[in-house]
């Protein structure tokens, strides 16, 4: 088996602490000041460029959190916590200003926004069993990284430059393929999360499983 692939050993594992001062946090805590930042240049100025150049920074330090957590063994229950929040609401806040600026359909923002609202409320079903969220599906990541190529790509196509043909036709093109991914992906979670509520009885109180009502 390929040391990539080789699960991880107790002693391999990171060690998730109490931390909250952690560059990982700090990059959080910077990715969630330029949320409304962004906002700002998007709608009132409509300053593209700034608000594409802020997306874009948000996007790599996502990813340089996540990777600075492990290298420097700094993952903390903070982060957990942190990163996945403030994803959320660049989403939100990229989908809801796009549609405000007439960049996708509402209905588009409407379906994604949904859909995440959805599966969320699904989770209950799950923590009355005593078990933890379904796994990420790979269809689901996918999915998530045609959307977050579309967005700035979308954005850059609003732009009076060389790039603004290509990114409208790539990033459209991106954004419904992540769109339709997306839905098919939210469909599969509620199916798994009905099997479960079918077939798994409810933990009383007590922790002991009784027949769901």
């Amino acid at each position: 088996m390929d040391s990539a692939e080789r699960p991880q050993t107790a002693a391999e594992a990171p060690t998730v602490t109490d931390r909250v001062v952690t560059v990982p946090n700090l990059l959080s805590l910077l990715r969630l000041i330029g949320v409304p930042v962004f906002a700002y240049l998007l709608l009132v100025p409509q300053a593209d460029g700034w608000a594409l150049a802020i997306l874009m920074l948000s996007g790599f330090t996502d990813w340089a959190d996540g990777k600075l957590a492990r290298l420097l063994n700094q993952m903390s229950t903070l982060g957990g916590l942190l990163d996945p929040l403030v994803d959320r609401l660049y989403v939100v806040t990229t989908l809801l200003a796009f549609a405000i600026r007439d960049m996708i359909p509402w209905w588009v923002a409407f379906v994604l926004i949904g859909r995440d609202l959805i599966l969320a409320a699904s989770l209950y079903v799950y923590r009355r069993r005593g078990l933890p969220p379904p796994s990420v599906m790979y269809l689901g990541k996918a999915a998530t990284f045609a959307l977050m190529f579309a967005l700035p790509l979308v954005l850059a196509a609003q732009g009076d430059w060389a790039i603004a043909s290509a990114a409208h036709a790539l990033g459209y093109a991106l954004l419904v393929w992540g769109t339709a991914l997306y839905v098919w992906t939210g469909l599969l979670y509620l199916l798994a999360a009905r099997n479960i509520a079918r077939e798994v009885p409810v933990l009383e109180d007590s922790g002991r499983r009784t027949d769901s009502p």
